[in-house]
């Protein structure tokens, strides 16, 4: 039985029903600004930059291992090393579709040539099992990545085929062999286990929507029916690591290992769209709330435990042990995307915003050839440099690293950015619904005739004046919808026939007949402003964050005074943040450190008040900072 196809969208979304359609990179461009700055450089030196470390550590290598028959003691990385290959081809897909580069075309063919040769003739394809000198397959589904790789590698087919349908260099047949063998092996009648990592399940769902083919959907359903029974066994963390103790249906808030839990849900989201299950897709939107009203830091970023890169208790949000993983957070744009495109929520794209601002855009370095792979939001050690000539062991490092031993953040990324286009704008049978704020071009054909173009000019983040200008006429109506931030509660206003309003958060609608040259202008209030946390979060009452728009802040001891240090500051809560010069600045004091034989007991210390009279700090965006050198850094302030 296969499934209904239909017109080709360059997205990584590509569901057959729901609230919205998205917008795939050939009907969005990002044409300047923040994100288009990213963009390039991921283009120009990120891409090349994760090329060549693959190649330098061996992943690459290791198909050519497999293909030549002897792979024997010789194969190199973790178990799981396959996936940044495959997460790297998605990344060239996406990016060749975005740009043409006939440079990164030849780099993508050769690269699947290599893997192709390395697939067994039943399609299987692994260069850490079941090979001479290896582990049996499937052997070690717990902690094996077996199947999770494969589904990096479906991914990978994905947007190739969505971007290059007419391209001969194999990649989708080659993925197909290896889909047809995971529901041959796994089907109602094969292995009755599932991976210890989830995505397979929104890679199996995602390649159906491709093919067309039902098998893969119903894999992709079994999968999720058998999680949830402890068949993974126990870990020192419990079961909950691989959100094994409690079925899909049943769970009621993202737990256990971050990555993992927002790519259970978004392949858990998938099902339910395609099989038009209401009852799992309340299920997942309830524990995406709850997730994000108790256990998301300020930032987008989520995981509080270093030790299983975990979702903390609810409220467990410590600045300086956030792990907050890089990869979590692409997990978490993939997932309030798909509720997004669902429900029309715009609770989701207020979420994507923040991630994507806040943690995705402070992974890469100003030049793409380093990255962050965890992002606490305080740092009280200015740490070391790391050395460029080998990978990191430290995911934890204060300073963004080149590669990691474990190296899922970069290639995760490189991908999100060279398809995030296709994030910005979607469509419905009314008309045109932007979420996301950058320079860009939108142009939808609808099925029944007509176009709508639109252009976006603005300097947002730095400035929050949106101004979207009709570029096509439509003898019939249809509706332009902005969202409107819900950071922007006071102070956003819309402009249309030279008319002002306030508007509120959550979607502002304008439906008429468009002529090209019309224009409305929304305008958000981006003034430095205060942030308080909710008082359950022990490891941050009474404090205060400072939020530019969409930005969070921080200070940044590479801009205070010489023996001033970030722990001793406490902000004025009287005295508004402020913009001015390019920079925001906030009024702080500084505490007299004294020296205690004990700490606890009797007095606090002396008062805030008797150090340094007030004086204000600058704060940097916390995206920026770690660009100038080792330094500490924290977002959460004490209030004087």
């Amino acid at each position: 039985m296969s499934m209904v196809v239909g017109v080709p969208t360059a997205s990584p979304v590509r569901p057959t029903r729901g609230r919205l359609r998205p917008l795939g990179i050939g009907e969005v461009h990002i044409t300047g600004g923040f994100w288009a700055r990213r963009q390039s450089v991921n283009a120009d030196a990120s891409l090349s930059h994760i090329g060549h470390w693959l190649e330098r550590e061996g992943w690459l290598g290791n198909f050519d291992l497999i293909a030549a028959g002897d792979p024997g003691g010789a194969r190199r990385g973790r178990e799981f090393s396959d996936s940044e290959v495959y997460k790297y081809l998605e990344a060239l897909a996406w990016e060749i579709g975005r740009g043409g580069d006939p440079g990164l075309e030849r780099t993508l063919r050769r690269v699947v040539g290599r893997i192709a040769r390395a697939q067994d003739a039943d399609g299987y394809l692994n260069t850490a099992f079941g090979h001479r000198g290896q582990p049996p397959r499937w052997s070690d589904l717990r902690q094996g990545h077996e199947l999770y790789c494969a589904g990096h590698l479906l991914q990978a087919a994905v947007a190739r085929a969505r971007t290059g349908p007419d391209a001969d260099d194999g990649l989708v047949a080659l993925a197909r062999r290896v889909a047809d063998n995971i529901c041959d092996t796994f089907g109602p009648d094969g292995l009755d286990g599932l991976c210890g990592h989830p995505g397979i399940e929104t890679a199996l769902v995602e390649f159906a929507r491709t093919t067309g083919e039902e098998r893969y959907l119903a894999q992709a359903a079994l999968f999720l029916d058998r999680r949830g029974h402890g068949r993974l066994g126990d870990v020192e963390w419990g079961r909950e690591y691989f959100q094994d103790e409690t079925p899909v249906r049943e769970a009621t808030v993202l737990r256990g290992h971050a990555v993992r839990a927002n790519y259970l849900a978004c392949g858990a989201a998938d099902v339910a769209v395609e099989r038009d299950d209401p009852g799992l897709l309340k299920a997942v939107r309830h524990q995406w709330r709850a997730t994000v009203a108790r256990r998301t830091h300020l930032t987008g970023g989520q995981g509080s435990r270093h030790q299983d890169e975990a979702f903390g208790a609810d409220w467990a949000l410590p600045p300086d042990r956030a792990y907050a993983e890089t990869c979590a957070a692409v997990g978490s744009v993939m997932l309030a995307w798909r509720l997004l495109l669902a429900s029309g929520d715009p609770g989701c794209a207020d979420l994507i915003e923040r991630t994507l601002f806040n943690v995705v855009a402070a992974s890469p370095a100003a030049d793409g050839l380093s990255f962050f792979y965890t992002n606490p939001l305080h740092r009280r050690e200015p740490g070391a440099a790391p050395d460029t000539d080998r990978p990191s062991i430290r995911a934890e490092a204060a300073q963004r690293a080149p590669w990691f031993e474990v190296s899922c953040c970069p290639t995760n990324v490189a991908r999100l950015l060279a398809s995030l286009a296709s994030y910005v704008a979607t469509t419905d049978d009314e008309g045109l619904q932007v979420h996301q704020y950058a320079p860009a071009t939108v142009v939808h054909r609808p099925p029944d005739g007509g176009e709508r173009r639109v252009t976006v000019t603005t300097g947002y983040p730095d400035d929050g004046l949106i101004r979207v200008r009709i570029d096509s006429d439509d003898e019939r109506p249809w509706t332009l919808s902005l969202r409107v931030p819900d950071w922007a509660g006071e102070g956003a206003t819309l402009t249309v026939d030279g008319r002002t309003r306030p508007v509120d958060p959550g979607y502002v609608v304008e439906r008429r007949r468009w002529r090209s040259g019309e224009e409305i202008v929304l305008s958000l209030p981006v003034e430095p402003r205060f942030t308080y946390p909710d008082p359950r979060i022990d490891a941050v009452r009474g404090c205060v964050a400072v939020e530019r728009g969409p930005l969070v802040c921080a200070v940044e001891s590479v801009d205070l005074p010489a023996g001033t240090n970030v722990e001793d500051l406490h902000v004025d809560p009287t005295r508004p943040p402020r913009h001015a010069g390019g920079r925001v600045l906030v009024c702080c004091r500084q505490r007299d450190r004294v020296e205690h034989d004990w700490p606890y007991g009797g007095p606090t210390g002396p008062p805030v008040g008797t150090g340094p009279e007030p004086a204000e700090v600058p704060l940097v965006a916390y995206h920026a900072w770690a660009s100038r050198g080792p330094s500490t850094m924290r977002v959460w302030l004490p209030v004087a």
